[in-house]
């Protein structure tokens, strides 16, 4: 499944089945190599959040499934985000005012794609353990703790698969300490005329009712 440059899709991430975050992007491009989508300020973002109005990161199932899903705005930067096919991370350029900041390498699960009537999008399910990177190249790792706190016993996987998420965060910090792609001065201009800034579908049920896709579920 392709997207069409200039359609709006709606990015999802799910913890246990239920959506925790919803993003509204604009496609740039998508083809073989990688799908890259704008998010510029004042698109939609929706999230779950607690009872105190702040936002809902990691927690235990049951108060995810509890939590009520809010829609507002995307604030203070604009991000453009590369989606390699089969890959487990995205990675986003930041802007200010038009001006590059940093990268931020996002851990998550390989994308899955779909389209319904009246919207289109795709899911995946963030890993925790990410990575910012600035201009000059020194990196450091983001959400160690909540990183370790999110296997074993009482966590979202079992040591084998935290593993492999360090692993995947690793193999990215050999490209990073390389200047290899993307981290090779690419798209250090912002896109310019890719469309209006994205909405999320006004009915829900296009995409907060939409279930999760058996390989993101459990």
């Amino acid at each position: 499944m392709r997207f069409s440059p200039g359609e709006t899709v709606v990015r999802r991430y799910f913890r246990g089945g239920y959506v925790t975050m919803a993003q509204a992007a604009r496609v740039v491009s998508d083809d073989d190599s990688h799908l890259l989508l704008w998010v510029p300020r004042g698109s939609d973002f929706a999230c779950r959040w607690h009872a105190d109005g702040t936002r809902l990161r990691e927690a235990p199932l049951p108060v995810i499934a509890d939590a009520p899903v809010r829609t507002t705005q995307w604030v203070d930067t604009d991000v453009l985000i590369l989606v390699p096919p089969e890959a487990d991370h995205s990675v986003w350029w930041f802007y200010r005012d038009g001006r590059f900041t940093h990268w931020y390498a996002n851990l998550e699960a390989p994308s899955v794609r779909w389209r319904g009537p009246g919207s289109a999008g795709l899911d995946t399910v963030d890993h925790v353990l990410d990575l910012v990177v600035r201009p000059d190249l020194a990196w450091e790792w983001k959400d160690e703790e909540e990183f370790r706190a999110s296997y074993g016993p009482w966590g979202y996987w079992d040591e084998r698969t935290a593993r492999r998420i360090r692993a995947a965060g690793d193999a990215l910090v050999t490209r990073i300490e390389a200047g290899a792609f993307p981290f090779d001065g690419v798209w250090r201009t912002p896109p310019s005329s890719v469309g209006p800034v994205p909405r999320l579908p006004r009915d829900e049920r296009l995409w907060l009712d939409r279930p999760a896709p058996r390989s993101l579920a459990a």
